[in-house]
């Protein structure tokens, strides 16, 4: 069972739908293990291809709840998007983490913010900064936030945004506070600051983000003194996982891990009792 529903972050709503485990579904034992999906620049709750949907979907299926929001100024959420920066999306994040949390259906040891492209970003930097989460499942994430969003609207795009106060791209008034909060943020540094488990997936055809930046961060993990972190790297996908195959896999690898390590968390509770 899926609903949209209204989520309040300091003067703006947020639309969201949340996802129900089905009736059918393995359910875990006592409160539901959570998932908040992010989407990427100028994306929406839906996803290209209702990725995002057939996401919540899938996880729901197997026993998970399910968050998935549009960020401020997108899809249907309130707000200018351009007026909203990346330590915006990371309030907003913790915003939709509160709702969540508020629910009496929800265990807090088992979070798991999942982000796509920029929207991984947003959830990496969040999870380094709020212990509340205990999981990240990254999707070609964004390691260089500036430089790769201006890489994808264009030099123009900003330069026009920085002396005339605001640029349009596809429709979206991004103006300088946006670019100014993207230089400010870098993952690939803050990484080692969030001890949790990582699921990492990137396609090798990625011409958006290199598929070398899931390489480096899995590194930068790893040299992390605890949490363990795995990846999948999807031979021929492109950004937004458009073929049908690619699209399959990256949700059953993702499924799969988020399974295995729920069991993981349960386990090692049970022990540590």
């Amino acid at each position: 069972m899926e609903r949209p529903l209204n989520i309040r972050h300091e003067d703006l709503t947020l639309a969201a739908t949340i996802h129900y485990p089905a009736a059918d579904s393995k359910l875990p034992v006592g409160k539901l293990p959570l998932v908040i999906i992010n989407h990427g620049f100028v994306g929406s709750r839906i996803g290209v291809d209702r990725l995002f949907v057939l996401t919540g979907r899938e996880l729901a299926d197997r026993g998970f709840l399910v968050i998935r929001f549009d960020f401020a100024g997108c899809g249907e959420s309130e707000g200018v998007y351009g007026e909203h920066g990346l330590e915006s999306m990371i309030s907003q994040t913790r915003s939709v983490l509160d709702y969540a949390l508020g629910l009496d259906i929800v265990d807090p040891l088992r979070i798991t913010l999942l982000g796509h492209s920029l929207g991984g970003a947003a959830a990496l930097l969040t999870a380094t900064r709020d212990r509340r989460i205990k999981s990240l499942a990254l999707w070609s994430p964004v390691g260089y936030p500036f430089n790769d969003i201006v890489r994808i609207v264009g030099r123009k795009t900003y330069d026009e945004a920085v002396t005339k106060g605001k640029s349009d791209y596809s429709g979206y008034t991004l103006k300088p506070d946006f670019f100014e909060s993207l230089q400010q943020h870098q993952p690939f540094q803050e990484a080692q600051k969030f001890h949790g488990d990582v699921f990492i997936a990137h396609g090798t055809s990625d011409d958006v983000i290199p598929a070398d930046y899931s390489f480096l961060l899995e590194k930068t993990f790893w040299l992390r003194g605890e949490g363990r972190c795995d990846k999948n790297i999807i031979f021929q996908a492109d950004h937004t996982y458009t073929r049908g195959e690619h699209k399959q896999e990256l949700i059953r690898s993702t499924a799969d891990w988020l399974g295995g390590h729920d069991e993981r968390q349960q386990n090692w509770h049970h022990w540590s009792i």
